[in-house]
């Protein structure tokens, strides 16, 4: 995905969420316990303004959040949102910023984290209002995939084995994710896990297989409901142990 459509991506999502999350301000977040829809629009907002003061001053802000608790929700939402996209908009991608992903410093990391962290969130508003659900776009989707299992997985198992290694009873177990076009391999090894993106059908045999359509996979990977489950084929604590590990890496 090139930066437009991540931005397309990004105005579509957070509009949505802001839609829904006025239906209900008070409204439970089942896939955020304890969460009330006020708490994921604070939440968003406080993401929103962390990674335009990063972009803005060059480094990690320290003493965060400041204090946001006199500014109505959605207000804070509108501006939190319009300072993210001025921000982009003043920045190209290979413009140096601090992020958490040492092999990506730069404004283009947080374009795209910023497009997948509110399709998420989008879909949390959504769960917490009981409405309709509008489907990912394929390409988001897989790319959020990408983006969850590589950057998130995959980087913080092998900077943290140590937080991983229990999850791994049979060193060598794989377990393959795949959807029309793409596929990536989780493996289990002595250190953890790790996973690479692979060619469909050039994987070999692995232990165990999760696929669908991205759309479904993207809110399986993140455990939110209310899409078709994946078809998984091989071993299901194979299934178990990768699913153990995504959430580890991802709360």
């Amino acid at each position: 995905m090139d930066r437009k459509r991540y931005l397309e991506c990004l105005a579509a999502d957070a509009a949505r969420l802001r839609t829904v999350a006025a239906t209900d301000l008070a409204a439970e977040v089942p896939s955020c316990p304890g969460w009330t829809m006020t708490d994921l629009v604070r939440h968003v907002a406080q993401v929103y303004l962390h990674k335009t003061e990063c972009m803005r001053s060059g480094v990690e802000p320290r003493d965060w959040p400041p204090d946001l608790t006199a500014e109505e929700p959605l207000a804070l939402f509108d501006r939190a949102y319009r300072a993210l996209v001025t921000e982009f908009d003043t920045r190209d991608d290979d413009t140096p910023s601090p992020t958490w992903y040492p092999p990506e410093q730069r404004v283009g990391f947080w374009v795209r984290r910023m497009a997948q962290e509110t399709v998420v969130h989008r879909i949390d508003a959504e769960l917490a209002a009981g409405a309709e659900p509008v489907s990912v776009p394929d390409d988001l989707a897989a790319d959020g995939m990408d983006e969850v299992l590589i950057v998130m997985l995959h980087h913080l198992a092998r900077t943290w084995p140590e937080e991983f290694r229990h999850l791994v009873p049979d060193p060598g177990q794989r377990v393959l994710i795949e959807v029309p076009g793409r596929a990536w391999l989780a493996r289990f090894d002595e250190d953890g896990v790790t996973v690479e993106p692979v060619g469909t059908g050039g994987s070999g045999e692995p232990d165990a297989t999760v696929s669908g359509p991205a759309p479904d996979l993207l809110r399986w990977l993140w455990g939110r409901p209310g899409a078709p489950a994946p078809r998984l084929a091989g071993d299901p604590g194979a299934v178990d142990r990768f699913r153990a590990a995504l959430k580890l890496a991802t709360e």
